[in-house]
């Protein structure tokens, strides 16, 4: 069997473990050939591959990013591979495609395969935000990173007295905010789930104060918003993806509450360090485990489906079923993470 491999969308921590652990079963096990598609879907359709082998894939399940590059595709583009999937499999005489990547990953992963490539695909996203699989790999990796930044940003704001706003990533789902909210203690978490008033979080803060505390820190997903009419605060753009370009509301409500407060806010914008460095020994494992079953799946005839953590099981599942709408955080969650405030 030949192989094809991708990694599309954003970087994540753990893509290379999956690259690894894709060579190492089908090479050691089955004795297929692995090729690597350079910089996602555009590699594909430009014929941009490498040949992957065991000495390929030494060292790097540790590496952070991804040695095979990543990039997003227009739509157009994405239509153009669709409309010639035959001929890429002659072309590049594959049996099977591994796409690893997020939701828009898996929705073009989808597309060709229902255009005729054997698709398998690997769920990976910081955000977590991907239906039918309970936990996706760079997950852990980020919300270790945010709540470690969290720590060491409490030791300062409460030097000088200050109120920190800190923007972790999370377009639609609040997962990240509310994972390493919860595990460095914030005194507040805003998600995109559910819309916040900052009349609360002055609350909040001049409650803290008048005990003595004279610190705060509030944990704000970059797709968090304000009700309406509780403050100015407009929504971005849509990219040339699809995607909305959000406006800094770490920043616009650091200033806010510092104007309500009369006291120094600071926003600190974690960004894409959230998405750098190596992986944890989780998302290692995971990515490992994912990697595994993928090329499993291959052998098996599967295609059109994902890999997926169920409990502690890797299972199967129809592409269909991932992409038909974003895992966002239950309300149970959001009272859980009420009650330790």
């Amino acid at each position: 069997m030949r192989i094809g491999v991708l990694t599309a969308g954003g970087d994540c921590p753990g893509l290379n473990a999956v690259i690894r652990s894709v060579v190492h079963r089908a090479v050691d096990n089955y004795g297929d050939e692995v090729i690597g598609f350079e910089d996602g879907y555009a590699g594909l359709l430009d014929g941009r591959y490498r040949g992957l082998d065991l000495n390929a894939v030494s060292g790097i399940l540790a590496r952070g990013g991804t040695i095979l590059g990543s990039s997003r595709l227009e739509r157009d583009r994405l239509r153009e591979a669709c409309e010639s999937a035959s001929d890429m499999i002659h072309d590049f005489g594959i049996d099977a495609l591994i796409p690893i990547g997020g939701e828009g990953t898996l929705t073009a992963a989808r597309m060709l395969s229902d255009a005729g490539l054997p698709v398998v695909g690997v769920p990976k996203t910081i955000d977590n935000d991907i239906s039918s699989t309970d936990r996706t790999f760079g997950f852990d990796t980020a919300v270790g990173v945010a709540t470690e930044a969290m720590d060491r940003l409490k030791t300062t704001a409460e030097s000088h007295q200050r109120v920190m706003v800190v923007e972790v990533m999370g377009r639609h789902a609040g997962w990240i905010a509310l994972e390493s909210g919860m595990a460095a203690g914030a005194h507040g978490i805003c998600l995109p789930e559910r819309p916040f008033d900052p009349a609360d979080l002055v609350k909040m803060v001049e409650e803290r104060f008048a005990r003595g505390k004279k610190f705060a820190v509030i944990c704000v997903a970059e797709g968090a918003h304000p009700a309406d009419g509780t403050m100015d605060y407009s929504k971005g753009a849509i990219d040339q993806f699809g995607h909305e370009r959000f406006q800094g509301i770490g920043t616009a409500l650091a200033y806010e509450l510092e104007r309500r407060l009369g006291k120094e806010a600071r926003p600190v914008i974690l960004g894409h360090v959230q998405r750098g460095g190596v992986p944890t020994a989780y998302d290692r494992v995971l990515a490992t485990r994912f990697g595994w079953h993928a090329v499993e799946a291959a052998h098996r005839g599967q295609f059109g489906r994902m890999t997926a953590l169920r409990g502690t099981d890797v299972v199967m599942v129809p592409l269909a079923e991932a992409v038909t709408e974003l895992k966002t955080v239950p309300k149970d969650r959001i009272v859980e993470a009420e009650s330790v405030f």
